[in-house]
């Protein structure tokens, strides 16, 4: 059916109006659109080109009870109040377009709902603005991709509490289900949801990171085949690594390329694209002076495996070790190598969390770190067996100071921190860069270190900029008169 074919607003074909609504069918709109229906919710959507409202009634109107809306103003009308509208547009300027087109359509407590992948700030400014005109926006992070916003995301919605309770039962319904708990929980205020989201990502990039290099060393060091190493990975997700991920790294490494008949990994380009939200958590996490040095690094190497110019001209021009060819027992590496992924995936979830907390705090957004957990169990990209360990850790203790000094995590980096060790040097002389390996054991070792370098630090930045130092004897600032006679003075 054409837009021209019949009324581009027909009711409802229940006779009432619709429960909710989605602007925006890409992909993600489209699939999410279908959840809503397909779980029994009556549906008003629409899409600025009528021609995507269209296909999705033509393919999948039989899934539910839909109506197509041919502009923001019908898809309002179409609405029983308090409205609910769900964008699900690109993030920055065009969601902001959508949300300015629709304020002046909408009344007292409507709900104007961003899906996508906002930054969080943006959402706490568009949260005031609203709430400003007495309207309620929720800002919520959906977890999954596009099967995950068709058969049931991990959804982290932000905004205030009045808004969640009318819309919490939708979106949990919606959701993915572990053990019969919806992987969806009201996260915070304002922009909370988009910062839980945004760290998620984070987190993921990390975490896909440290697979990538644990697929490099077992290749290089031990000239295993793609095919082999699918199994090893296929094996790893039979344990404490099991997790979306892992599962889905057999399946890419396993998988022939249909036009040479050669693993499908090796005509794959080796440069990783992304699309921002690393760089925000890393950002963010910097204005907090949180380090997360796992996200950080994968976002680096990402950047560099992008960088054609200078790679191409350093390729065979700068020497690596004399000789790569290491005599490393294949079975024991094989181990080494799986007890360092499951270390570093520990400290990147330690790190990723810490940052959450720092947030919660700066905010006051009283997040539940355990619920997070909770919630990222299914539906999601980073959904792992040990998100379960997550929460049991902020059950015993919410106060946590790092998921590191919970027995159990503090008990499995200790169990592995040898071989994690012997991988990080066995990645150094063998000269594969593994920086996402190395920067969590350099984390690791300057959590637990009783005393760090930065005594130095400080000495140095007293001596050239007069910044001052705090002593270990002594409370107070002081300053040392380093042109004079180098006596201290306290500030």
């Amino acid at each position: 059916m054409s837009s021209t074919d019949a009324d581009p607003t027909p009711p409802p074909r229940s006779g009432e109006k619709a429960e909710i609504a989605v602007t925006g069918l890409a992909v993600m709109g489209r699939n999410l659109a279908r959840n809503l229906a397909r779980n029994g919710f009556r549906v008003a959507v629409h899409n600025r080109s009528q021609g995507r409202t269209d296909a999705l009634i033509e393919e999948f109107g039989h899934e539910g009870d839909f109506t197509p809306a041919a502009d923001l103003p019908a898809l309002v009308e179409a609405l029983e109040t308090p409205r609910k509208i769900i964008i699900m547009v690109k993030a920055g300027e065009p969601t902001d377009a959508v949300i300015d087109e629709l304020v002046p359509l909408l009344e007292k407590g409507d709900i104007v709902i961003d899906a996508g992948n906002a930054h969080f700030l943006d959402t706490r400014r568009r949260e005031k603005a609203l709430s400003e005109k007495g309207l309620n926006f929720v800002g919520s992070g959906v977890s999954g991709g596009e099967e995950g916003a068709l058969n049931g995301p991990s959804i982290m919605p932000g905004g205030s509490k009045e808004a969640y309770d009318s819309l919490g039962p939708i979106l949990t319904k919606i959701s993915a289900h572990v053990n019969g708990e919806p992987c969806c929980v009201h996260v915070g205020p304002d922009g909370a949801g988009h910062f839980v989201k945004m760290l998620h990502n984070g987190i993921e990039y990390a975490d896909m990171q440290l697979i990538a290099e644990a697929y490099d060393l077992l290749r290089h060091v031990l000239g295993l085949t793609p095919a082999e190493l699918a199994d090893v990975f296929r094996e790893w997700n039979t344990g404490d690594l099991e997790s979306f991920l892992i599962e889905i790294t057999a399946d890419v490494l396993s998988q022939v390329d249909p036009t040479t008949g050669g693993a499908f990994v090796d005509v794959v380009l080796d440069q990783a694209e992304q699309k921002g939200t690393g760089r925000w958590t890393v950002q963010s996490a910097l204005d907090l002076g949180i380090p997360v040095s796992g996200m950080a690094e994968a976002v680096f190497a990402r950047s560099l495996s992008g960088d054609v110019v200078r790679r191409e001209a350093a390729a065979g021009v700068l020497p690596g070790p004399a000789s790569a060819k290491l005599d490393v027992d294949r079975e024991a590496f094989i181990e080494d190598v799986r007890h360092a992924l499951y270390s570093s995936k520990l400290v990147a979830y330690a790190q990723g969390f810490d940052a959450i907390r720092a947030a919660s705090e700066q905010y006051d957004w009283n997040v539940d770190l355990g619920a997070m957990a909770t919630i990222w169990r299914g539906g999601c990209i980073i959904r792992a067996r040990f998100l379960d360990r997550i929460k049991e850790a902020y059950d015993r203790n919410p106060a946590l100071p790092s998921l590191l000094v919970d027995d159990y995590f503090k008990d499995a980096v200790a169990n592995g921190q040898d071989a994690w060790r012997r991988v990080v040097a066995t990645a150094a002389t063998a000269g594969v860069p593994a920086p996402g390996f190395s920067a969590a054991l350099s984390y690791y070792d300057g959590l637990r270190a009783e005393r760090l370098p930065a005594a130095l630090i400080q000495g140095l930045r007293d001596l050239f900029g007069a910044h001052t130092y705090k002593r270990v004897d002594a409370e107070g600032t002081f300053h040392l008169e380093w042109s004079g006679d180098r006596s201290e003075t306290k500030s």
